[in-house]
């Protein structure tokens, strides 16, 4: 047998270990349902809505869970379930586009700063430490006021301040990994930098960045949710669980339903691929579980 079926044998029950280890962790696979439910959601909003989510019925207005309204009406008689449907929508446009974009951007600037080092490290490390300066949230907003409310711009903006995140991950894997034998062993063999960094070391750094986008989704579900709640994101009449969330201010007393179905929507989603990260990460990437 050769050298080539051998390893390819080894990567085969290695990865099947690893899967079964993820099985094996509860709180991982509980994670991964709610997440599969709240992604099938997005994904078939129209067929699981039951009514139209901007359709206001007078009607109806701030009535109570019933069999006809699940979860209840808000201020305009429009169904709850349907608006909680497709916020989960919206929230995961962002999640999933917003990583994306981060990782289009971090993860080049990262192996470049980590493979070549000296002037490019400092140049690329000093923008991201400058980023690093605000919080999350903090950065979030500030692009999102000047870039202008709207879905698209609120997904830019939490992408563009998540890019610091995935540039420190890549960077330290690339600083690792540039040393190992078979780095070493394919320069020797004549590789080139592009071989070397897209052949050798980015494959290898694919465990952390996975763990790295199952962290960056919850933080950008967060992101915008608070975006919308201050008018930064989805506009009103679309729904959003933040546009929910801000409504519902006013008829906290009359309508405690308003606000409570839309926030455990965003607990939900975010506990969920919290902790499918967590699982993820004991599996894939054991040395973060000891950072």
């Amino acid at each position: 047998m050769t050298t080539l079926a051998l390893t390819g044998l080894r990567a085969r029950a290695t990865g099947n270990a690893k899967l079964r280890a993820l099985r094996r962790n509860k709180l991982a696979m509980t994670g991964a349902v709610i997440a599969l439910v709240f992604v099938l959601a997005a994904l078939l909003a129209p067929l699981v809505a039951p009514y139209d989510p901007a359709r206001p019925d007078f009607d109806n207005v701030l009535a109570a869970p019933s069999w006809a309204h699940w979860l209840g009406t808000d201020d305009l008689g429009r169904d709850q379930l349907s608006r909680v449907v497709y916020g989960a929508r919206a929230s995961m446009q962002v999640g999933v586009l917003a990583v994306v974009l981060a990782f289009l951007v971090g993860v080049p600037l990262g192996l470049l700063a980590g493979y070549y080092g000296k002037i490019a490290d400092s140049v690329v490390s000093r923008v991201t430490d400058t980023m690093l300066a605000f919080p999350f949230l903090v950065l979030a907003v500030g692009l999102a006021a000047v870039l202008g409310p709207s879905l698209t711009n609120a997904t830019i903006a939490i992408g563009i301040s998540q890019i610091p995140a995935v540039i420190r991950i890549t960077r330290a894997e690339t600083l690792r990994l540039k040393h190992v034998d078979y780095v070493a062993a394919a320069v020797a063999n004549g590789g080139g930098d592009g071989t070397v960094l897209f052949r050798h070391i980015l494959p290898n750094a694919t465990s952390a960045l996975t763990v790295q986008a199952t962290v960056g989704i919850p933080a950008a579900i967060i992101g915008e949710a608070l975006l919308s709640f201050l008018g930064l994101g989805v506009q009103p009449p679309e729904p959003s669980l933040g546009v929910m969330l801000s409504s519902a201010q006013s008829f906290l007393a009359p309508a405690p339903w308003m606000a409570v179905f839309p926030g455990l929507a965003v607990v939900a989603a975010t506990l969920a691929f919290n902790l499918l990260g967590d699982g993820l990460r004991d599996v894939l990437d054991p040395r973060g579980a000891t950072r």
